[in-house]
C-alpha cells in the first residue's frame, strides 16, 4: 500500500527591520491519505526564523533625499548593496537581510568631495606617526569621502595605501605631484607664497622666466607616474616672452602619455587666459586677480576645463583672541584682501557662462572649519541649490570621478551622508553631519 500526499503552503513575511531581525510566519496543512494513521501537522504563527543581517546591504528609509543629479525625494529610501547604490527613490522594497537606518526625515545626499586640499603639515614623518589617523577621521566626521591632495609630501602615497588597505579610516585620496615649468627669481621670504604672490600687480615679473629643460619636465612626470600619483600639478605666472605655455604644453602631453591628469594653478586672469592654450585638465583656482570681461569669460568656458572654487582661502580667519589671521596662521596679509571680493565675482560670471565648477578650499585647517569658511564665500554669489550642485556632480566631474561619485544613482559608489536639516533651506545645515557611509561602510555614526 502506498501514500498519496498533497501539500498546500502559504507563506507570510513580516520584517522587524529596526531590530535587525526577521520573523517569518509559516502555516501549512499536510493531508495524508490512504491508510495513514498520522493526523494533520500545523506550524504555528508564533514560530520564528532568524535571518542574519548582512551589513553589506544597507537600507536607509524615511529620508529627505537630495540625489546630486537634480532630483529631490521628500520621503524616499536608498538601498546599498556590496558597496554600491542599488536603488534610490520611493516605493523600494526592504530586503529581508538589510541593516536598516531610519533617517527620521533628515537629509540624505552624496558624500562631500574636497577638490583642492593640502593635508600633511610640518615634519611629514612626525605627522604620519602622530596626526595622520586623527586628521583622516576629521575629514570623515565633516562628511568628506573623497579628497584631492593637490601637492603634499611624498608620504601622502603611504597615507593613501593605509586607507585603501583598511589600516586606518579615511576618505578616498587622490594625489598630485609637482612639476616645475619655469624658474622665477626667489621672492621675498614668507611663511606663505600667497602673501607676496608674483601674479598680483605690482609684483608681476617684467622679465622672462628661466626655462626648465624639457628632459627635467619629462622626468618629473615619469617619476610621478611611476610613484603612483594620480595627477601632475604646476604653478604658473606668465612672464613677458617667457617659456610658460610651451613648457606647460609639454607637461600636459607627457602627463597624458602616462594616463594621468594635469592640474594648473593660475590665479591671475592674464595667466589663466594663457595656460588654457596648453589644454590642461583641471584649473585649481578661481581667478581672483583681475576682473574678467565677458569675452574672457567665454574664452575660458569654451576651453572646457573644470575649475574648483578655493574662494575663501585668502579670506580672513581668526585666532582665539579674535585677531585676523592669514591661512598660514600668522597676522592677516591685507594686500590680499581684494582677492576675497574679486574671486566670487569672477566665479559667478564663469558659472553664468556654463563652466564646470567644483568645490575646493586650498587649506590645511580642520576640514569642518574650512568647509564653513568656503561656504560663507560661495554664498555671496551662489544660491543653496547652486552650491549643492557645485559640491556634488560638478566636483565629481572636476576630479574625473563622475561615473563613480557625486550623485546617488544606481551603480555608483555608496558614498552617503545624513544631515540633520535641509541644506536647500539653510545652507549651513551642511555642517550638521550625523552619519557618513564610504564605499558602503558606515564610518561615522552620530544618529
Amino acid at each position: 500500500m502506498h501514500k498519496l500526499a498533497f501539500y498546500q503552503l502559504v507563506a507570510v513575511h513580516q520584517l522587524m527591520a529596526v531590530r535587525q531581525r526577521v520573523a517569518v510566519f509559516l502555516f501549512a496543512t499536510f493531508f495524508l491519505a490512504a491508510c495513514s494513521d498520522q493526523g494533520a501537522t500545523v506550524v504555528s504563527e508564533s514560530d520564528t526564523v532568524d535571518i542574519p543581517v548582512d551589513e553589506s546591504v544597507i537600507f536607509i528609509t524615511n529620508a529627505h533625499i537630495i540625489d546630486g543629479a537634480g532630483n529631490v525625494f521628500e520621503r524616499g529610501s536608498l538601498l546599498i548593496e556590496e558597496g554600491r547604490i542599488s536603488e534610490v527613490g520611493s516605493g523600494i522594497v526592504e530586503p529581508l537581510n538589510a541593516l536598516v537606518i531610519d533617517a527620521g526625515g533628515k537629509t540624505v545626499m552624496p558624500g562631500f568631495i574636497e577638490g583642492h586640499r593640502h593635508i600633511i603639515r610640518g615634519n611629514p614623518d612626525e605627522w604620519m606617526a602622530s596626526q595622520s589617523e586623527t586628521s583622516m577621521q576629521e575629514f570623515l566626521d565633516a562628511g568628506f569621502t573623497t579628497v584631492l591632495s593637490a601637492i603634499d609630501a611624498p608620504q601622502i602615497l603611504e597615507l593613501r595605501r593605509r586607507i585603501n588597505e583598511g589600516e586606518i579610516a579615511g576618505p578616498r585620496l587622490l594625489t598630485g605631484s609637482f612639476v616645475p615649468i619655469n624658474s622665477l627669481p626667489p621672492g621675498e621670504p614668507t611663511t606663505d607664497p600667497a602673501r607676496t604672490d608674483v601674479s598680483r600687480p605690482p609684483n608681476r615679473p617684467t622679465e622672462p622666466a628661466g626655462r626648465i629643460p624639457d628632459q627635467v619636465i619629462i622626468d618629473a612626470v615619469n617619476n610621478a607616474a611611476d610613484a603612483g600619483f594620480d595627477f601632475t600639478k604646476t604653478v604658473v605666472t606668465v612672464t613677458p616672452n617667457g617659456p610658460e605655455v610651451e613648457s606647460l604644453t609639454l607637461m600636459v602631453e607627457e602627463t597624458h602619455k602616462r594616463g594621468l591628469k594635469a592640474i594648473v594653478h593660475a590665479v591671475g586672469k592674464w595667466d589663466l587666459l594663457e595656460v588654457i592654450k596648453a589644454k590642461p585638465d583641471h584649473l585649481v583656482h578661481t581667478p581672483h586677480i583681475g576682473q574678467l570681461t565677458e569675452e574672457e569669460v567665454q574664452t575660458i568656458v569654451d576651453a572646457g576645463i573644470p575649475m574648483v572654487s578655493s574662494l575663501g582661502t585668502l579670506g580672513i580667519f581668526y585666532d582665539e583672541n579674535n585677531q585676523p589671521i592669514f591661512r598660514d596662521g600668522y597676522p592677516y596679509s591685507w594686500d590680499t584682501l581684494p582677492s576675497v571680493g574679486q574671486g566670487p565675482v569672477n566665479a559667478r560670471l564663469l558659472w553664468n557662462a556654463g563652466i564646470t565648477y567644483g568645490f575646493g578650499t586650498d587649506t590645511t585647517f580642520n576640514p569642518r572649519e574650512t568647509l564653513k569658511h568656503e561656504l560663507k564665500t560661495l554664498f555671496l554669489v551662489f544660491s543653496e541649490q547652486d552650491i549643492i550642485e557645485i559640491m556634488t556632480e560638478h566636483t565629481a566631474k572636476a576630479v574625473f570621478l563622475e561615473d563613480e561619485i557625486g550623485s546617488l544613482e544606481p551603480g555608483k559608489a555608496a558614498d552617503v551622508v545624513i544631515i540633520d536639516g535641509d541644506p536647500l533651506d539653510d545652507l549651513f545645515d551642511l555642517l550638521k553631519v550625523d552619519l557618513v557611509i564610504k564605499d558602503g561602510h558606515v564610518v561615522v555614526n552620530r544618529m
